[in-house]
């Protein structure tokens, strides 16, 4: 009961903005440029080479090819991303679909629909202080594991692994939630925690310093997850559906992009995007996340996957019940992009 109730609370605020949303009028942002361009505001969730299609197509002008101006705004977390398409803030929004639940299950009249999914594995690691050749999960029975937050993806991806292999994720270790999203290398770095949970860069960083060792992979072990996927209030890609349907185009050119490039090609062509990162390591961290099959060939979010994506919500205790596929996912979108 416990554990159910702080994973409740931890959707509260989305729940919130949902109310918010539906108490206030929302407008349509939509400009075109004197080139004529149409303007579109994307809010993703983090800048992580774990996104590393979507960034091929900003890169390689595929979204300027399908006629549209992107603007990429960093949210810094899955509900301020939420709340940026919530609030017209965004057009898109980029993060873990499991918010798309949460704000159809809160009530709201202009829910938010997935239209295309990028990832189909986990993008975090398991960090260790001291290198682990044959690492199993039940070594973190009596640790203490720098984790994330209550109802996210990352943290209920991690909680579903330790089911897997029979490890209670209340009682039989501590997972500290208590840090900032982003925060937590830099953290384990001055001492906390006994192993840490990362994204890349932040994962290899931790490596080059020395102050940690990749142990796991949560993408492999968790097997096939829809971890992120693209979506839009209903009202926008009833009302704007060109658009949509460019945007998805300009994607899965970058995801043919991955398909066909080597890890090397796709680290050269995204290296703009992070340009605190040197080359050498960008190609290491692309090329651990293209051995693991991180992105899929296309974009269409299936209902298979939708249906583990709710499974993993029933075991983390955040779902009350289950939401229809057909409500909130729209995959015409992906289908016409892939033809």
């Amino acid at each position: 009961m416990k554990k159910n109730f702080w994973k409740r609370a931890g959707v509260l605020t989305l729940s919130l903005l949902v109310l918010m949303c539906s108490l206030t009028a929302c407008g349509d942002s939509q400009t075109t440029t004197g080139e004529g361009k149409t303007k579109v505001v994307l809010n993703e969730v983090a800048h992580s080479i774990f996104y590393a299609p979507m960034y091929v197509a900003i890169e390689e002008g595929y979204f300027a090819e399908e006629g549209i101006e992107l603007t990429l705004v960093t949210g810094f977390g899955a509900d301020k991303t939420m709340t940026a398409v919530l609030t017209d803030e965004a057009d898109i929004g980029f993060m873990g679909s499991e918010s798309t639940i949460y704000t159809y299950a809160g009530g709201t009249e202009d829910y938010v629909v997935n239209f295309a999914q990028l990832t189909q594995r986990a993008g975090n690691f398991l960090v260790s202080r001291e290198p682990i050749e044959n690492f199993s999960w039940d070594m973190l029975m009596g640790k203490t594991v720098l984790g994330g937050r209550s109802g996210g993806m990352p943290e209920m991806v991690f909680e579903y692994i330790l089911e897997k292999n029979n490890i209670d994720p209340v009682t039989e270790l501590t997972i500290d939630q208590s840090i900032d999203f982003g925060s937590t290398a830099a953290a384990f770095s001055g001492g906390q925690g006994d192993f840490t949970v990362e994204f890349e860069p932040h994962a290899t960083m931790l490596e080059a310093k020395g102050d940690g060792y990749v142990v796991a992979s949560l993408g492999e072990d968790s097997g096939y997850v829809p971890y992120t996927s693209f979506s839009a209030k209903k009202s926008f890609l009833e009302e704007h559906p060109d658009i949509v349907q460019a945007f998805t185009n300009a994607l899965q050119k970058g995801m043919d992009y991955v398909q066909n490039h080597t890890p090397a090609e796709i680290a050269e062509s995204i290296a703009p995007q992070f340009a605190e990162t040197d080359i050498q390591t960008l190609t290491t961290i692309v090329e651990r996340y293209y051995e693991q099959d991180t992105w899929k060939a296309d974009l269409i979010f299936e209902e298979e996957a939708f249906s583990l994506l709710q499974n993993i919500l029933d075991d983390s205790g955040v779902l009350e019940e289950r939401v229809p596929y057909e409500e909130l996912v729209n995959t015409e979108f992906a289908e016409t992009a892939a033809q």
